[in-house]
């Protein structure tokens, strides 16, 4: 396969996820998609930018938040919040799982939620409320580091 051809078929598919997503195409959104499809981790924005310019070329700061928060409201980017560190987006599988996150060299990791189904935790709250998600985040130390 030529590197055309492979570069092709992710952006042909990036751009059918936006289409079916409701979302106009463009060359900024189907590069951010793909950088984030094609890493097993949790970038920040500044990562996720150098990987989409690899497509797209030039491509502001604003302009990456932009797409990552269109990207995220459409539901096809997960943004992780973890105190004491950037956002981190990962591809959304609306699996509902937690993270792990070393205290030593801050690697991220998914863990799948206690009880499965969102939000996989029972808040004591007044039934006027609407709990849709819980969002966990374990501290530890990873295999790497406690050693």
């Amino acid at each position: 396969m030529t590197a055309a051809a492979e570069t092709e078929e992710p952006m042909a598919l990036a751009a059918a996820r936006l289409r079916a997503a409701g979302m106009r195409v463009t060359a900024s959104r189907m590069a951010m998609l793909m950088a984030v499809d094609e890493s097993s981790d949790h970038l920040d924005a500044d990562t996720l930018r150098e990987r989409a310019q690899r497509i797209t070329g030039r491509l502001s700061l604003q302009a990456t938040y932009n797409v990552l928060r269109a990207l995220t409201d459409a539901g096809l980017v997960r943004c992780t919040q973890i105190a004491g560190q950037p956002a981190r987006y990962e591809t959304e599988r609306h699996d509902n799982h937690h993270h792990f996150v070393c205290r030593h060299c801050g690697h991220i990791r998914d863990v799948e939620c206690a009880k499965g189904a969102a939000p996989c935790m029972d808040p004591q709250l007044p039934e006027e409320y609407d709990t849709q998600e819980a969002a966990v985040t374990f501290w530890g130390l990873c295999p790497g580091c406690r050693d």
